[in-house]
């Protein structure tokens, strides 16, 4: 745990937190400032600011809660869909440093958009740029 992280304490139980489901490894709360109804964080119970410093047994964890959470919140609020997202990094929008996947339920006609209306250009990759990502990726 971190003594100075919000998540940290609201998994303590030092500062109160909407608690919608827990696990061993992963708890679910409704989001303080929520984008939509029964906005809910789903977080690892430990401590990592980053996607890649989940140990994979705490990673499969955190799925298996969002596996729960996400049908959960879309039937609390009569949702016909959520979107499931990280902000991975504080360039990408993370505010908190605690590993946390944000449930938003949509509806129609509420404003929001796919993550490709995130970004107002693409790259216009040529064929041997992708090849050298493709290569650069794999594991």
């Amino acid at each position: 745990m971190s003594e100075d992280c919000i998540f940290c304490s609201i998994v303590d139980g030092d500062i109160p937190g909407r608690i919608v489901h827990e696990t061993d490894d992963a708890v679910a709360f409704l989001d303080a400032n929520p984008l939509a109804r029964g906005h809910t964080l789903v977080i690892p119970k430990s401590h990592h600011e980053r996607l890649d410093d989940v140990p994979a047994e705490e990673a499969t964890g955190l799925y298996s809660a969002l596996h729960e959470v996400v049908p959960a919140v879309e039937a609390a609020v009569d949702a016909p869909a959520t979107t499931v997202a990280f902000n991975n990094g504080e360039d990408a929008g993370q505010e908190v440093p605690h590993v946390h996947a944000h449930v938003v339920p949509r509806f129609e006609g509420d404003g929001g958009g796919p993550i490709h209306a995130m970004f107002g250009s693409r790259p216009d990759l040529s064929d041997d740029e992708l090849d050298e990502i493709e290569a650069a990726i794999e594991p």
